[in-house]
């Protein structure tokens, strides 16, 4: 994290062809979503090659804007960095179009520079843990906080929308931060308390 200015344009991933790429160099004009961010701005503005990896269009996705990208979701992401403004902070940010065993349906939208589609999420997700060393660099301990959200507006905080790592593991048929000691992994996914990960 650092302080260069935010990038004015959004670019393509050179590691993967642009035939497999949605060219979103524009928004999604006249609708209620934007380009929203997986990996922010602020949480790789201090090194510009990674500053600009966040504004490739496969750091993209449909979100909406009002009450929600620039709103709960920004909140809980300022929340993550002021915690690893001392620490090495391990977060994953996805979305799901539907939970596991559910069947939801997905629309659909198109960038005004480009005729492909490009689906919405139903849900977002974010899992965060953070970890405590020995001497010899070991964990020792962890602790995890994760957050599920509906695609749609919100008034109220982000802290209202916790609940276990283990329960998004469910829902989406992943499982996180496996590098850890397995009694670790299990208590630390039980966790569902933002308070508690804040004093851990």
């Amino acid at each position: 994290m650092g302080s260069l200015d935010r990038p004015k344009n959004w670019s393509a991933n050179p590691n993967i062809s642009t035939s497999d790429q949605v060219n979103l160099s524009s928004s999604y004009s006249g609708s209620t979503y934007s380009r929203g961010h997986l990996i922010p701005n602020a949480s790789r503005n201090g090194i510009k090659e990674m500053q600009l990896q966040t504004f490739y269009y496969t750091n993209s996705v449909p979100q909406v804007q009002t009450r929600f990208n620039d709103g709960v979701w920004n909140n809980l992401e300022q929340a993550v960095q002021s915690i690893a403004k001392g620490e090495t902070v391990y977060v994953t940010t996805g979305v799901a179009f539907s939970k596991v065993g559910e069947s939801k349906s997905v629309s659909y939208i198109q960038s005004s520079s480009d005729t492909k589609s490009v689906p919405i999420p139903n849900y977002f997700y974010k899992v965060v843990l953070r970890v405590k060393t020995n001497s010899s660099g070991e964990v020792t301990s962890a602790s995890t906080i994760a957050f599920w959200f509906e695609n749609k507006e919100y008034t109220d905080k982000y802290y209202n929308h916790t609940t276990t790592v283990d329960q998004v593991e469910a829902w989406t048929g992943f499982d996180f931060f496996v590098n850890l000691p397995d009694s670790v992994e299990t208590a630390a996914e039980k966790n569902s308390n933002w308070t508690t990960f804040q004093n851990f």
